[in-house]
């Protein structure tokens, strides 16, 4: 299964390195990634094959919450499937 990972916040150092390396240790391989600066706000979309994760993904969305607060941005995480029928023109 694959999901979409959102993050949003104040651009700061170390953003991409505490997402990716939370998902690495849960063992979420990261498929496609794409990030901006926009008006000095991070932006940042990643798909992520969760088929081999060591955690749900209701879990996931819990641990990356607290993650987020920590650092002061916005994470929210989307099964693939919702997001594509979402944003299907």
């Amino acid at each position: 299964m694959n999901a979409i990972i959102t993050v949003v916040g104040s651009d700061k150092v170390g953003i991409i390195a505490k997402v990716s390396n939370f998902l690495a240790e849960h063992k979420i391989n990261i498929a496609d990634i794409t990030q901006t600066i926009l008006s000095g706000n991070f932006v940042m979309m990643m798909m992520v094959d969760l088929s081999g994760a060591d955690i749900s993904i209701d879990e996931l969305r819990s641990e990356m919450s607290k993650n987020a607060e920590s650092m002061g941005v916005e994470i929210n995480i989307m099964a693939e499937k919702v997001f594509s029928a979402m944003h299907r023109v």
